[in-house]
């Protein structure tokens, strides 16, 4: 099993909307079993997948002193991938979830707030020592401060080739708990999440192959 922990201190980034999107995705791929976990007060991934119909992805509540446990128990029952939402401001939560996962994902809209508040997080993460991937969200195509933020960002990490842009969908409440993906899967929303979850396992499989290799030569 893959933990991926996908956070940013910046609120407003699309953290849940890109939880509940790539679990679908990786279940719609046939990459699964997903399970998804919710570490934000907030609740908002919660109270998505309490309206879900379908039965994947699958949902686990987990104590935050009993994560490291249950996700061993969760590993048993033959997941293939855990994402876990988290809330902003809470770098020390977050800190100890960084040290759990396989990778982070960092959403970053391209604004100037944004990118100023991103170092703080890319100084936590490269001190847990955890891959991590930038991923654009909320972009307006062809601007300049998209191709900006993208170039200030690399300069920090990995930046995902897939972009997402600022569309209604993403935002939309579906009937039934559905993904803007499930509700049309023919859109450009869903090429966009197909897209990026193929980024996110090739960034998987590049940090597996790079930590069989250390081991091979340590």
């Amino acid at each position: 099993m893959q933990i991926i922990v996908i956070n940013s201190q910046k609120g407003g980034s699309g953290k849940t909307m890109l939880c509940k999107h790539l679990a679908v995705e990786a279940e719609r791929s046939g990459d699964g079993p997903v399970f998804v976990i919710d570490t934000d007060p907030q609740g908002t991934l919660t109270a998505w997948h309490s309206k879900r119909e379908a039965e994947t992805p699958a949902r686990v509540d987990l104590p935050f002193n009993g994560m490291e446990k249950g996700l061993e128990l969760i590993r048993t029952h033959g997941a293939a991938y855990c994402i876990i939402d988290t809330a902003s401001g809470r770098l020390d939560i977050a800190s100890e979830l960084f040290k759990l996962a396989d990778l982070v994902i960092f959403p970053v809209q391209p604004s100037e707030d944004d990118l100023t508040a991103a170092p703080v997080t890319v100084q936590n993460l490269k001190a847990c020592g955890v891959p991590f991937v930038f991923v654009l969200t909320r972009v307006k195509p062809n601007t300049l401060i998209t191709a900006q933020a993208a170039a200030i960002l690399s300069k920090h990490g990995q930046v995902a080739e897939t972009l997402i842009a600022d569309r209604t969908g993403y935002k939309s409440p579906y009937a039934k708990g559905q993904t803007s993906t499930e509700a049309e899967p023919k859109g450009a929303a869903a090429q966009e999440i197909a897209g990026l979850w193929r980024n996110i396992k090739s960034c998987l499989h590049e940090n597996m192959q790079e930590s069989e290799a250390l081991k091979k030569h340590g």
